[in-house]
């Protein structure tokens, strides 16, 4: 008697709906996974900014400006080109009035002596959660603090 090779039907069925489980959920965990790398990128190219702004205005002598457009969603250092914000999202600012432009832009100014107009840029995914970096206005020092959903 001869024993014949392969698979029965209801094996190749498992199978095929253990692939469609895993297709079905590769989007929502790909859209989490871009979400989570956008929002760090974000964080850290502002908080990069801020730390070149304050470096620049005490390597040269002269203020330099921290702006972030809150109409057009972008944020960098004042002349040179803005980085736009994902969809993903979002950013608030807490400046001095007198950093308030159009109430549109907002700005922090790092002075020469190593100061700050300072203030707060919070930065939140839509999903929940985020990070508030805080300027000190004597210093020009950034702080991080986690934000709860």
């Amino acid at each position: 008697m001869k024993r014949q090779q392969g698979f029965t039907l209801v094996e190749l069925l498992v199978v095929l709906g253990i692939a469609g489980l895993l297709i079905a959920l590769a989007p929502v965990a790909f859209d989490r996974m871009r979400e989570g790398a956008q929002y760090r990128d974000v964080l850290r190219r502002i908080t990069a900014d801020l730390r070149q702004a304050r470096q620049q205005a005490v390597a040269t002598g002269r203020e330099a400006r921290f702006v972030v457009d809150l109409k057009e969603r972008s944020f960098g250092l004042a002349g040179r080109p803005s980085f736009v914000l994902p969809e993903s999202i979002e950013v608030e600012a807490t400046v001095a009035g007198i950093e308030m432009f159009d109430q549109s832009s907002a700005a922090i100014r790092f002075l020469p002596e190593g100061g700050a107009t300072g203030g707060t840029v919070a930065v939140t995914r839509k999903s929940g959660g985020g990070t508030r970096i805080t300027v000190d206005w004597l210093s020009g020092r950034l702080t991080q603090q986690a934000l709860q959903p």
